[in-house]
């Protein structure tokens, strides 16, 4: 390269900055880094806190978990091997304080807990904390803050948790193996684990998980999970650093590819932005590389002059960009951090390089192809101004560009079927959304001659500008469209399902209800008008063959059927065929068959499994095996919220397991007083909110969403970006035309009215087909992915048309009011 070429780029950029011409061109790339490097942050930080606090989620070197009592002899084991121990227990119960009650999440904790971290006391709810280094005491126990407030509780008050009293002792404000709030179903309750037999909760059948907690010098922790290993049961699972809160982590990567992909939308919008500014930048030095090549520059000098030129600019937009998305992670946090961690480090410098990366693929795709053509201007271009069409290289360049920007897609997707349908919805939203919004063009010229100066004026703009407008509306609408669906068309479906629920469907679940209960908790049910509720059998029980081949989770890929092959089922048996419940193949059984080996499995269950009619299924219910051949498979309507089990078995084949009942029922507002004296009378049984469920459900969703639409306001700003890049590039042709508007007696006053109605238009028809396109989405996502029927919502309507043409009226005028002020003498001098 030429010494002087560098310099000369330099200078170039200097000018060129100070003209305004490379503003838009950076604006967009630092939308798009700045999208991209938001998220990048926020997920790194995260990602370096479960690092950090990998031991800490665990509060433990390596965690034992079962769904069974760990014997005694892997703890004498760890001890052996110097390692520290301690022991946890974990369920759900209900717990009563006067004559309110509340499901808590109960964990009880033996000594020595935390192993690793500490846990953190209040005296008062929400007050200033303090590490403790003890558990509770006997008698009384650690409630979190929200727990407190849900009660009306303070320290001192008495509960009932059981067939236990506890004194409340402090307030848990913080446990170091407790994630956010995003798997917290219920408030925690902290215990002693010697109280747990006085509360009559933990008997055979119930749903509780046994940890056993080891902590010690990395070589002993090895050498004890090695030891051990063969020797884990099925249903056991060690849990070490590196799988520290897999939930957790699964939940975050999840988070990151969504988040990612949303980012992914501005930068897209913002490369075509960086296109259409790209290619004026390029048509104003036409004249500027032709008298280079006249003045004996080779193509290659001119290619390497402007190319530096836009890299430079590129490089400091991008740092830009970073810097944006380092101030902007900080809206996430406050966002989403408490459904993830509540404590983050400082990013590292990883996410900038992606940042940079990104901005410079994403100029090298959009900006780069225009300016490779000023190498091929001819020097006549100095006396003749016509220019052919692009080389083929450039058009290969937007090749390369498209193609890079799907490379960013599927990176960012980690998944090549996720990144497809990303690809493929995206791609056919944007061209349905623009062959719409073309056609829409079009058609208006046909209004001109049927409405006022003003508007005959802004339609003209529209129509004459097609292309550009089609741009616009693509652009504005796509942003619009995501916030619609990710605001009311959200609401709708949640609405809609709820409205599918059958009138007088359960919203109480009774569950660990023990055999000794069955007839006073008939009896409770049937003095309080609740006799219609049917108490069912349920036993726990893993599948541990399948045609005598053993179940384990590296047969299957899917990570659905990895957690079924490990976890328990919850079996039960039934004479008759529920009314929810269908049979697909096979057939239910009659009177002979009571007793005999056969089962019915759920249809769904069975397909990710890879269980067909005839197969035979062996269960291991507490240590005990037995076999069965799935004699029918059935469909189930699990929104019925009515009682329904994976499989289920005639009577007479699990009776003489372990078994504990389940039910729901349907209470009208009013008469929770029921649940309390239910709780009272029947403390081993744990009672189920599913309206208190339901709710949880929709804040942990309302605030992720709320993170989704943050990232996509980056989606708004590239919109705007593009909306003033295509006005940028029509500068001159409005210039020339206010001019001559003026020459022939048109004011100031007039030509504004005009540019408003044509961006009112545009953001019109942008907002309307937004709408149309999330109403669309909306409705496939309610039939195919919920099976439910959207009836849409009228406010999405009136929402996105006054949205667009607000939005897109504001930000029109702004940028292009200057046309309307230059001097129609210098415009027509210089045409």
């Amino acid at each position: 390269m030429h010494p002087s070429t560098l310099p000369m780029a330099m200078r170039a950029v200097r000018r060129d900055w100070r003209s305004g011409e490379l503003r838009l061109l950076v604006a967009a790339l630092v939308v798009a880094v700045g999208s991209i490097t938001a998220v990048g942050f926020f997920t790194d930080r995260v990602e370096q806190a479960m690092e950090m606090r990998s031991s800490e989620l665990l509060a433990a070197d390596l965690l034992i978990s079962s769904t069974e009592p760990i014997g005694a002899a892997f703890e004498l084991e760890a001890r052996e091997l110097g390692l520290e121990t301690a022991r946890t227990l974990s369920f759900r119960s209900v717990l009563v304080a006067d004559d309110a009650f509340q499901l808590a999440e109960v964990k009880a904790v033996g000594t020595g807990y935390p192993l690793r971290g500490a846990a953190r006391l209040a005296s008062v709810a929400f007050g200033p904390d303090r590490i403790t280094e003890r558990i509770p005491d006997r008698g009384t126990v650690w409630l979190d803050s929200r727990l407190m407030g849900l009660l009306d509780l303070v320290v001192g008050d008495r509960i009932d948790l059981g067939a236990a009293s506890f004194r409340v002792e402090a307030v848990l404000t913080y446990e170091p193996d407790r994630g956010g709030n995003l798997f917290s179903i219920a408030p925690r309750l902290m215990m002693n684990l010697d109280d747990v037999p006085s509360t009559g909760l933990v008997l055979p059948g119930s749903r509780v998980s046994y940890a056993l907690l080891t902590a010690g010098p990395p070589p002993a922790v090895s050498r004890f999970r090695a030891l051990l290993s063969p020797q884990l049961e099925p249903g056991q699972h060690f849990h070490g650093v590196r799988e520290a809160r897999p939930e957790l982590r699964t939940a975050l990567d999840r988070a990151g590819q969504f988040l990612g992909l949303a980012a992914l939308v501005s930068v897209m919008l913002a490369g075509a932005a960086i296109a259409v500014s790209a290619r004026r930048y390029a048509e104003r030095r036409l004249d500027t590389a032709a008298m280079m090549r006249c003045l004996g520059a080779s193509q290659r000098t001119v290619g390497r002059v402007f190319t530096l030129q836009v890299l430079a600019v590129g490089l400091a937009a991008s740092l830009l960009g970073c810097a944006l998305g380092l101030v902007a992670q900080r809206g996430l946090e406050h966002l989403l951090t408490g459904l993830l961690l509540e404590v983050l480090p400082m990013p590292s410098w990883k996410p900038l390089g992606v940042g940079l990366a990104v901005g410079l693929i994403t100029l090298a795709g959009f900006a780069l192809p225009p300016i490779w053509r000023l190498r091929d201007v001819p020097p006549a271009r100095v006396l003749r101004r016509d220019l052919g069409a692009l080389p083929a290289r450039v058009w290969s360049a937007y090749a390369s560009g498209l193609i890079a920007l799907i490379a960013l897609i599927g990176w960012q997707a980690r998944d090549l079927t996720l990144a497809a349908y990303v690809i493929g919805g995206g791609g056919l939203t944007v061209i349905g959304l623009g062959i719409a919004a073309l056609a829409v063009v079009r058609g208006l010229g046909h209004l001109r001659s049927r409405v006022g100066v003003s508007w005959r004026f802004g339609l003209a703009n529209v129509s004459r500008r097609a292309q550009a407008s089609a741009l616009q509306i693509v652009a504005f609408g796509l942003g619009i469209m995501v916030l619609l669906l990710l605001t009311l068309v959200r609401n709708d479906l949640l609405e809609e399902w709820q409205r599918s629920l059958p009138e007088g469907a359960p919203n109480f679940f009774l569950i660990n209800v023990q055999p000794d209960d069955l007839d006073g908790l008939r009896a409770f049910l049937d003095g309080k008008g609740l006799a219609a509720a049917e108490l069912h059998p349920m036993v726990r029980g893993r599948l541990s063959a399948i045609n005598a081949r053993p179940v384990s989770e590296q047969d299957y890929q899917e990570p659905r059927a990895q957690r079924l092959a490990t976890r328990e089922f919850n079996l039960s048996w039934s004479r008759r065929l529920q009314p929810d419940n269908r049979i697909v193949a096979g057939r239910w059984w009659d009177a002979a068959h009571i007793g005999a080996s056969v089962l019915s499995m759920e249809a769904g269950i069975a397909e990710t499994l890879g269980v067909s009619l005839g197969d035979a299924l062996t269960f291991n219910v507490a240590g005990q095996l037995f076999t069965a051949t799935v004699a029918s498979l059935r469909t189930v309507e699990w929104d019925s919220f009515k009682v329904n089990f994976f499989v289920l078995a005639p009577p007479g084949l699990l009776e003489g397991y372990p078994a504990t009942y389940i039910t729901s029922f349907f209470l009208p507002p009013g008469r929770r007083d029921v649940l309390t004296e239910l709780v009272r009378d029947f403390p081993s049984t744990t009672v189920l909110d599913v309206d208190a469920l339901i709710a949880k459900v929709r804040e942990v969703m309302a605030q992720a969403v709320l993170g989704v639409e943050y990232v996509f306001s980056f989606t708004l700003l590239a919109g705007v970006v593009v909306l003033l890049a295509a006005i940028q590039s029509t500068m001159d042709e409005r210039r020339y035309e206010t001019a001559i508007i003026k020459v022939l007696g048109g004011t100031r006053a007039r030509l504004l009215r005009g540019l408003l109605a044509e961006f009112a238009i545009l953001g019109a028809i942008a907002g309307l087909l937004a709408a149309l396109a999330a109403t669309v989405l909306g409705a496939i996502l309610a039939e195919q992915v919920f099976q439910l029927s959207y009836r849409g919502d009228s406010r999405l309507w009136l929402v996105g048309l006054l949205a667009g043409a607000t939005g897109i009226s504001l930000a029109g005028v702004l940028s292009a009011r200057s046309a309307i002020g230059h001097p129609p003498l210098e415009t027509l001098r210089n045409t």
